[in-house]
C-alpha cells in the first residue's frame, strides 16, 4: 500500500491508461473521496481509501480484473468508471512509505 504524494499529477481521460501502465498505481480524489488504483499479483483493483479492512488496508470497491482496460471501465465510483470521473478527478502519485 502506497502513500499519496502531496503534489498532483496531470492526468486526464486520455492519459490515465498510459500512466497506469507505466506506474501501476495512482490515487484519485473524486469529490470528497479518495481512491487507490493499483496492480498487485497480476490483478488490477480500485480501493476506497476512506474504508479500512481488519488488517488496516484500503477496502476494495471493485472486482479484481486482469487488465488496465477493464479496471478503467469498471463502474466502481458511485456507479461510474475511472474513465468517466477522470476529467473531474485530482490524481496523485503513489510513493513508497
Amino acid at each position: 500500500m502506497g502513500k499519496m504524494a502531496e503534489e498532483t499529477v496531470e492526468i486526464g481521460p486520455d492519459t490515465l491508461d498510459g500512466y497506469l501502465r507505466a506506474n501501476t498505481r495512482v490515487f484519485a480524489e473524486v469529490g470528497e473521496k479518495t481512491y487507490y488504483v493499483t496492480h498487485t499479483d497480476g490483478y488490477w483493483r480500485v480501493q476506497d481509501c476512506g474504508r479500512l479492512n481488519d488488517k488496516g488496508h484500503f477496502t476494495d470497491c471493485s472486482d479484481l480484473v486482469p487488465t488496465v482496460d477493464e479496471v478503467l471501465n469498471l463502474p466502481c465510483i458511485d456507479g461510474k468508471s475511472l474513465l468517466e470521473v477522470a476529467a473531474d478527478a485530482s490524481f496523485h502519485a503513489s510513493v513508497d512509505e
